[in-house]
């Protein structure tokens, strides 16, 4: 006889990650109000191994086949299990960071990790979408969270500031995304992506379905901060709290890109042609405005903030490349991008003096003269982000520019060095700053749980991902053959 859990695990065992969050979630409200700041710690660690748990269950529970779940509104495949690894742990580590911060700077509120959590849950659906009505709820889950954690200091006017637009920007996002649901839901007559897809293999739609879909395209470029609908990113970045910078640095890039690759690779695919064009466009001008607009900042959480977009244009390289081995690429790059972007904002969280906060270049200056340790981090950390051989980020650069030039778009592989170029100058020029600038005042002893995160993260960048590329792109392969 089969029991009630055995039943249960047959049908929903696939949705144990999410179901974990929502949990914890829960659970977390009810604690947390009870307890009150006294919980925060606790919390923190419990939200950490929930986060550690959803990605190593999603792992465990990979399926050889696309599984469906919940009437079919979800699926559990190959990049689903992918995307879903990378943000838990990415979010896993920022939680780390963000805890350790705010128990310092004495902000605890029981409601960080709950948010964190919220918002990964959201992530989670996101990734796993197979209709227009899951699309929605994910992206507004996660972005609903995102509003309260960038607005984190109430009594702080940037704090305040950053969640404000963020809020106002991203409902506008929210309203196209929408429209242009609605649009595709007209022509195809279905919200079910296998039903939008039978619905365009049959030549539905025509003008009206592509306006849908580039609407769709405009909203979900929005939440990877993809120009030119990146207007929101530098002034959240710069306001919101550093630990929460990181958050929104590391794991909603991936659930975006996982979902523009879900809706194209599935339910569109063989509207190649049209859609191409446009993921093109969104990538060049990610690539060229996200490099030469940061050469212009001196915040250190700005110049991230355009560095992210451009970034995010070479991620899209991937996609846009509209071949199998496309995804694929996007994935690895994504994977091996996270690493050095954690480190970088827990190097930037590290360095504060008489108690505020250090953010500008200017308090790079002479880093290598005082502390030698931290400086060489960064060094490692910047050379991965800007893609320089042999560190992870090189990699990842080498095999989306593989992805573009195997698709016949050499120009398009073009554009993209010469944006790494122009990039890899502004991450130079922090370098110089930190090698051989006089020395800026003395900074705080810094924190070491954030110290042993960049530690680990600069690891990973050189050698440890290097070393299991082979792994890591098998991975990636296999997700995407099964899932597309």
């Amino acid at each position: 006889m089969i029991s009630p859990l055995q039943d249960f695990n047959a049908s929903y065992g696939h949705a144990w990650p999410e179901l974990l969050l929502a949990g914890f979630a829960l659970a977390a409200v009810v604690l947390g109000a009870w307890s009150s700041e006294r919980a925060f710690g606790w919390l923190s660690a419990l939200g950490v191994a929930a986060l550690v748990g959803a990605g190593a269950l999603a792992i465990s529970h990979s399926p050889v086949a696309p599984v469906a779940l919940f009437q079919g509104a979800m699926v559990v495949d190959g990049v689903a299990v992918f995307a879903k690894a990378l943000i838990a742990f990415s979010a896993a580590a920022t939680l780390i960071i963000g805890a350790d911060h705010f128990l310092r700077t004495r902000e605890r509120r029981f409601e960080y990790p709950v948010l964190i959590v919220l918002s990964t849950l959201g992530m989670f659906v996101m990734v796993s979408a197979q209709d227009l009505i899951s699309l929605y709820v994910g992206v507004e889950l996660q972005s609903l969270a995102s509003y309260v954690l960038a607005a984190w200091r109430r009594d702080d006017v940037r704090s305040s500031e950053a969640g404000l637009k963020y809020f106002v920007l991203s409902a506008i996002s929210s309203g196209i995304l929408l429209f242009g649901a609605s649009f595709i839901y007209g022509f195809t007559g279905s919200i079910r992506f296998d039903a939008i897809g039978a619905a365009v293999s049959e030549g539905a739609g025509g003008v009206g379905l592509m306006f849908g879909l580039v609407l769709l395209l405009c909203a979900i470029g929005f939440k990877m901060s993809a120009a030119p609908f990146h207007m929101w990113t530098p002034d959240v970045y710069e306001g919101a709290p550093t630990p929460v910078t990181a958050f929104f640095a590391a794991a909603p890039k991936v659930a975006a890109v996982a979902l523009m690759a879900r809706v194209l690779y599935d339910p569109f695919a063989d509207m190649r042609m049209q859609w191409q064009q446009v993921v093109i466009a969104l990538s060049v001008i990610s690539m060229v405005w996200g490099s030469f607009a940061a050469l212009l900042q001196t915040n250190l959480k700005r110049l991230m903030a355009y560095s992210s977009i451009g970034n995010m244009g070479f991620a899209l390289m991937g996609i846009a490349s509209g071949t199998a081995q496309g995804p694929s690429a996007t994935l690895i790059y994504l994977a091996l991008y996270l690493p050095a972007t954690i480190g970088i904002f827990a190097l930037i969280l590290a360095m504060r003096r008489e108690g505020a906060p250090a953010e500008t270049v200017g308090d790079l200056a002479g880093l290598a003269q005082k502390r030698p340790w931290m400086a060489a981090l960064f060094t490692m950390l910047l050379f991965s982000i800007a893609g320089i051989p042999p560190f992870a980020g090189f990699i990842g650069k080498l095999l989306v520019f593989r992805a573009a030039v195997d698709a016949g778009l050499i120009w398009f592989a073009v554009v993209g060095g010469v944006a790494a170029v122009v990039a890899a100058a502004y991450y130079l020029r922090l370098l110089a700053s930190i090698w051989f600038a006089a020395p800026a005042p003395q900074l705080q002893s810094p924190s070491g749980t954030t110290m042993l995160t960049a530690t680990v993260a600069a690891a990973l960048t050189f050698p440890v991902l290097v070393l299991l590329l082979g792994l890591i792109q098998d991975w990636a392969e296999t997700a995407v053959r099964i899932s597309f």
